[in-house]
């Protein structure tokens, strides 16, 4: 969810897919998830990141500092010290999460 809640993802890279069966779960969810499938511990524990850098780059560090656990609290509740920053994240990130526009001809 945060993911796709923030915009945190490549339009037509990882967010182009057929289906996202987890997109609506939240990283806690996920990580409850990998427990039940049991996942290896180290790999759930392992800082997320994209993979995209060599530089050993985190999402932490590509989402301003904040943690999942902090977005996950900031999309939940908009009273939360991490709201504006949260905010400040998935504004630019908005055209990402709307259709893709088309032209639609005029027939007459």
């Amino acid at each position: 969810m945060e993911d796709f809640g923030v915009g945190f993802y490549t339009k037509y890279g990882d967010g182009g897919v057929d289906i996202s069966p987890i997109a609506d779960l939240m990283k806690s969810e996920v990580w409850e998830l990998g427990k039940k499938l049991n996942i290896l511990q180290s790999i759930i524990d392992a800082p997320p990141t994209d993979g995209l850098w060599e530089d050993g780059r985190t999402d932490k560090d590509q989402l301003g500092g904040l943690t999942y656990e902090e977005l996950e609290e900031a999309m939940i509740d908009s009273s939360s010290k991490f709201y504006n920053q949260y905010n400040k994240i998935r504004t630019p990130n908005l055209h990402k999460m709307k259709p893709i526009p088309i032209f639609k001809k005029n027939e007459n």
